[in-house]
């Protein structure tokens, strides 16, 4: 069991598999990104090698995270590999769904369990306004076909941008009535690269939660979490909407992950810059011990919580460079 100096079972791998994506989202990163070359991220025997040590450690839940996680080359088969280690009871992806129409199937079948998908407007035109060059009818075809293949609950992450979307949020909560997804609405969290219209343009989750019952009524809640987000339905709803307030209603208290980024630093909180460089001592000849003893480092050292209310904001990597 891996446990932090504040008493926290850290249990969750979050594994950016690329820090590779195929759209531009605004919030996310700079049109003309650059990207590291593949040499730099970690490779498939080391993901895996490092998958089967946190299991050893406790840790029985990974989400694949990016970057955009299916243009991973042999996508696939380390889903199959990371699947297949014992211990490993949870396996899910964070996508924007573009490819799923042709990944949906063969990564259920290798092992994968549940995907959340990004979708922030139902509007095609606000869509590649976000994205910058997005096809909203792709990423629709993605999570029909994660529900075709048996991913559920199929998960709706949406961040909300002011200027941008935020009349949106009543059709995203609307697909909940007829159908049983669940929409998460998610507060835009400061960043490197984006910063400007992370820190200017937020709309909270109560904002959201507002404008939605203005339309829907109040919402039922359902009294518990899913993750980090607080659970409602809108009344006669078969779906479920979920509200994460990462920046005005913070989580930390429960907290039990930890990130592992492309290029292979454990990082233990999504909003501090501090970082275990775990990759370079791999590929220098450290023994598993040595890497087991750099890990319990550092969740042991893992902080309390962000420093967002003290006006500490993360600069050393734009999101695509953690894994949200």
């Amino acid at each position: 069991m891996a446990l932090d100096r504040f008493g926290r079972k850290i249990h969750y791998l979050r594994i950016s598999l690329t820090d590779h994506c195929n759209l531009r989202c605004i919030y996310c990163m700079s049109e003309d990104q650059v990207f590291r070359p593949s040499a730099d991220l970690l490779q498939d025997d080391e993901i895996l090698k490092l998958a089967r040590l946190f299991a050893r450690l406790g840790f029985d839940k990974i989400r694949l995270t990016g970057g955009e996680p299916t243009v991973r080359a042999n996508i696939v088969e380390l889903v199959r590999g990371i699947s297949s280690i014992p211990g490993i009871h949870s396996l899910s992806m964070t996508t924007n769904g573009v490819l799923l129409p042709r990944l949906a199937k063969p990564l259920k079948e290798a092992g994968l369990q549940r995907v959340n998908i990004s979708i922030d407007t139902l509007d095609p035109e606000k869509f590649r306004r976000l994205t910058r060059w997005g096809k909203l009818e792709d990423v629709w075809k993605g999570i029909l076909a994660a529900e075709e293949t048996g991913m559920a609950p199929v998960k709706l992450n949406a961040v909300v941008v002011k200027g941008y979307n935020e009349e949106d949020v009543i059709d995203l909560a609307a697909l909940t009535i007829e159908r049983s997804w669940q929409v998460r609405f998610i507060e835009m969290m400061p960043f490197a690269e984006a910063t400007d219209v992370q820190t200017q343009q937020i709309i909270t989750a109560a904002q959201i939660q507002e404008k939605i019952e203005s339309e829907f009524g109040p919402l039922e809640t359902t009294g518990k979490f899913d993750g980090e987000a607080r659970i409602y339905r809108v009344r006669g709803g078969q779906g479920e909407l979920g509200f994460i307030s990462s920046v005005t209603m913070p989580f930390c208290s429960a907290c039990t992950r930890a990130r592992l980024t492309a290029d292979g630093v454990l990082r233990m909180c999504l909003l501090r810059e501090k970082e275990i460089d775990l990759l370079t001592p791999m590929r220098t000849g450290a023994s598993e011990d040595d890497l087991r003893t750099l890990i319990l480092e550092g969740i042991w050292d893992k902080p309390w919580g962000h420093g967002l209310e003290e006006g500490l904001i993360p600069l050393n990597r734009a999101m695509n460079e953690i894994g949200g």
